[in-house]
């Protein structure tokens, strides 16, 4: 039932999913209730952006990439004969992703970045730069 919060078409839906979530949880799973309810603003942040990059907002796809080379990179090492070993290797591994996603792979393209920042409710035309606040609710 969880992940059906993320199921949702927009912001209205995914707040009603998770109140359900949480009736759900309430009698049953007090304690998953609790934690549930206070953590609802960190939960449901990606709401806050457009809906069309929702699922690259709470993947942990990239997280899962990057793991997977480090573990291939040290999988061919083997053992290390020191702790600075293994952290020049790793070291070297995510510097060497960051140079691949700052020349052109990126997650979430320019355009789609600078459409994140934009306040639909405010005009960008006369201080693009100016960058959006996130305001959360807190709910009882």
């Amino acid at each position: 039932m969880g992940h059906s919060v993320y199921d949702q078409p927009d912001a209205q839906a995914v707040q009603a999913q998770f109140g359900r979530l949480l009736k759900y949880t309430r009698e049953p799973l007090p304690d998953v209730f609790e934690h549930l309810d206070a953590s609802r603003a960190d939960l449901l942040a990606f709401t806050a952006f457009p809906t069309d990059v929702w699922r690259q907002i709470w993947s942990n796809n990239p997280q899962e990439r990057l793991n997977k080379e480090i573990r291939r990179r040290t999988d061919t090492v083997g053992i290390f004969p020191h702790r600075d070993a293994i952290t020049r290797l790793v070291g070297a591994v995510l510097a060497e992703q960051t140079d691949e996603w700052a020349e052109g792979r990126r997650y979430f393209s320019l355009e789609v970045l600078k459409r994140c920042r934009q306040d639909p409710d405010t005009d960008t035309s006369t201080n693009p730069k100016e960058p959006k606040q996130l305001t959360t609710t807190q709910h009882t």
